[in-house]
C-alpha cells in the first residue's frame, strides 16, 4: 500500500495532477479500517450519560425490510462522542406494536469506534406495507422508540403514498420549526434532499444560534457537525416518526464543489480528497443507510432506486459527486458553448446509464427523479439583459439536461416527476427539452422544495416575481418562504401542498399550505388547486 507521501509525490509527478493517481488515491484511502474486525466486544458497557443522545433512525425501506440507525454518543459534541475506543454490543428490536408486546425481530449488532459507534442494522423478513416499532439496548440504556414501516410488495397497485420533500437546514439560521407540522402530518416517508448539515465556521451564518467549532475538515469535526444538527429535539422527533430516503448536495462536504474540484481556488487537490474521505464517512455514520453504501475512501454510492409497489418508482440521484466542473466560473451565464458542451456532465457515465435502464424497465404509475438542483432552464437575469442561467444547476449541463428530458420524451416514460432542493425557494416548472421554446411539448413536471431553515425568514412574493414568470413559461410558481413539501399520490393524481412557515428566527412558528398544485395521470402538466 503506498504512503500519504508517496501518493502525495506521484500526484504531482511532472508538475501536474494525475487523474489516474488521484483516483488511485481515493482508493488507497479505502485502507482507512471502517468496519474493523472486533476481537473483544463489550457486552455491558457503563455510561455515564444517555449514549443514545442523537435519537434513532430508520431508512430505505423495500417490501421486506428496512435500515435501522443509532449512533452511541453519551457526549455528543466531543470529538468521539464520548466513547471508550472498543467495540459495544448493542441490541435491537422490532415489534408490531408500541407497546413491544410482539417483537417480531431482534438481534445484537456492534457498534466499532471505526464507525464512530453508529449502527445500521438491516432487518429482513417483515411484512409488506406493514407499520412497525423499534428500539436499541446498550448496557443499561434504551433508546427512543421509533416507528417505520416497509413499501407495498412489487407487484400491488397501493391507492396512495404520502410523503414530504426538504432540503437544506441551515443550524445557525433557522429553528427546524416545519419538522413540527411534518411529523403531524401522517408521513409514509420523508425525502432529504441534501444539505443535511453545513460545514461553515461558528457564527459565518448565526442568526438564532451557533455552529460548534471552526469549518470543519477532520473526521472529527464531521462527526460533531452531524452531531450538534441531530441533537435538534424536532428533527430528533422526524426521524422517529417514519423512514427517510436521504442524497446529499454540497454542504454534506464543501460548498458547490464538483466532484473532486473546489469552488476555491489554490485548494490542494490531495487535501481536498482527503477531507472528501472524512465527510463521506461521518455522513455514511450518519444516515440511516444500507451497508452497501459504506463508503470506500473517497467514494460512496448514493444513487439508488427504490419502489413503493407500482405506484411509484424513487429514482434517488447524487448530482454532486460525479459532475464536471461548472462551466463559465460557476457565474450566472448564458447558454452559451461552454453550458451547451456534450461533454459536460451532472450525472457522470455510470449513474446516467444506471438511470437509463431503470426508467426503461419500471413499470410504476409515477416516475420520480429525487435529486438535487433545478433542472428547469430559468432565465434569472430579467429584461432586457441578455438571459443568464445558473451553472450551478442543470442548465450548466444543458446538452446531458436536455438529452435525459428528450429520453423521457421518446421512451414515454411513464408520468416523469423531478424533485429538488438546494436553492432555498419553491418553484412549480412545467419542464420541456428546451424550455425556452414554449412550442414544444411539456414532458415533466419540477416540484422544487424551498429550505427548511437556511436563509432565515423568507418572502411569500419575491421581488420581480412578475417579470421572472414573463421570461419563464415554464415557471408556475415561485416563493422563497421557509418550509417543505407535502406530496399526496395516488394512480389518478399527484398533489403537492407547498407548506411553508411565517418565523423559523424564534419559537412559536406557525406551518400553513401556501399553495398546492395536481398533476394528472397522463398529462405532464400541471394546475393550481384552489
Amino acid at each position: 500500500m503506498f504512503n500519504r507521501q508517496q501518493i502525495q509525490a506521484a500526484l504531482r509527478h511532472e508538475g501536474g495532477i494525475s487523474r489516474r493517481w488521484f483516483m488511485a488515491y481515493a482508493g488507497a484511502l479505502s485502507s482507512i479500517p471502517l468496519l474493523g474486525r472486533a476481537t473483544w466486544v463489550n457486552a455491558a458497557p457503563v455510561f455515564s450519560n444517555d449514549p443514545f443522545a442523537l435519537g434513532v433512525a430508520s431508512g430505505d425501506p423495500d417490501d421486506t425490510s428496512v435500515v435501522l440507525w443509532t449512533r452511541l454518543a453519551p457526549e455528543p459534541l466531543e470529538p468521539f462522542g464520548g466513547m471508550p475506543n472498543e467495540a459495544v454490543a448493542v441490541r435491537w428490536e422490532v415489534a408490531d406494536d408500541e407497546g413491544f408486546r410482539n417483537i417480531v425481530n431482534s438481534g445484537t449488532t456492534t457498534a466499532t469506534p471505526q464507525l464512530g459507534h453508529s449502527v445500521h442494522v438491516e432487518v429482513p423478513g417483515l411484512h409488506p406495507d406493514r407499520w412497525y416499532w423499534y428500539r436499541f439496548h446498550s448496557g443499561d440504556a434504551t433508546s427512543p422508540t421509533g416507528r417505520t414501516r416497509t413499501f407495498p410488495a412489487a407487484d400491488s397497485l397501493p391507492s396512495h403514498v404520502r410523503f414530504a420533500v426538504t432540503s437544506c437546514q441551515n443550524y445557525e439560521q433557522g429553528l427546524f420549526t416545519a419538522y413540527e407540522q411534518m411529523a403531524q402530518d401522517e408521513l409514509d416517508i420523508v425525502f432529504h434532499l441534501g444539505d443535511y448539515i453545513y460545514e461553515y465556521e461558528a457564527g459565518r451564518n448565526g442568526k438564532v444560534r451557533t455552529h460548534h467549532g471552526p469549518e470543519i475538515e477532520s473526521l472529527a469535526d464531521y462527526r460533531v457537525r452531524h452531531a450538534q444538527y441531530r441533537s435538534d429535539s424536532l428533527l430528533q422527533a422526524m426521524h422517529h416518526a417514519c423512514p427517510w430516503l436521504v442524497t446529499w448536495d454540497d454542504h454534506e462536504f464543501d460548498n458547490n464543489h464538483a466532484d473532486d474540484v473546489s469552488e476555491q481556488e489554490g485548494i490542494d487537490p490531495v487535501e481536498f480528497l482527503y477531507r472528501r474521505a472524512n465527510a463521506y464517512q461521518a455522513y455514511y455514520e450518519a444516515m440511516p443507510l444500507r451497508p452497501t453504501s459504506l463508503p470506500a475512501g473517497s467514494s460512496l454510492q448514493l444513487y439508488r432506486s427504490a419502489s413503493y409497489g407500482r405506484l411509484a418508482q424513487f429514482q434517488v440521484l447524487d448530482t454532486r459527486q460525479y459532475r464536471s466542473d461548472q462551466p463559465n466560473n460557476d457565474k450566472r451565464s448564458p447558454l452559451n458553448e461552454a453550458a451547451l458542451d456534450s461533454k459536460q456532465t451532472l450525472l457522470g457515465r455510470e449513474q446516467k446509464n444506471w438511470l437509463y435502464r431503470q426508467l426503461l424497465t419500471s413499470d410504476a404509475t409515477w416516475n420520480v427523479l429525487a435529486q438535487q438542483v433545478m433542472m428547469g432552464m430559468v432565465d434569472r437575469a430579467g429584461e432586457p439583459a441578455e438571459p443568464l442561467y445558473s451553472m450551478d444547476q442543470w442548465p450548466g449541463y444543458a446538452a446531458e439536461r436536455m438529452e435525459l428530458a428528450r429520453f423521457l420524451q421518446e421512451r414515454r416514460i411513464s408520468n416523469p416527476v423531478v424533485l429538488t432542493g438546494d436553492i432555498h425557494s419553491n418553484w412549480v416548472n412545467e419542464l420541456r427539452v428546451d424550455d425556452r421554446r414554449e412550442e414544444q411539448p411539456v414532458v415533466a413536471t419540477e416540484f422544487v422544495a424551498t429550505s427548511l431553515s437556511s436563509g432565515g425568514n423568507g418572502l411569500a412574493e419575491p421581488r420581480g416575481l412578475a417579470k421572472l414568470k414573463r421570461n419563464n413559461p415554464c415557471v408556475k410558481f415561485h416563493n422563497a418562504e421557509r418550509g417543505y413539501i407535502r406530496c399526496s399520490v395516488t394512480p389518478e393524481t399527484w398533489t403537492a401542498d407547498f407548506m411553508v412557515v411565517d418565523d423559523v428566527l424564534q419559537p412559536g412558528g406557525k406551518t400553513a399550505v401556501r399553495a398546492s398544485f395536481v398533476v394528472e395521470s397522463g398529462k405532464a402538466t400541471v394546475n393550481p388547486m384552489g
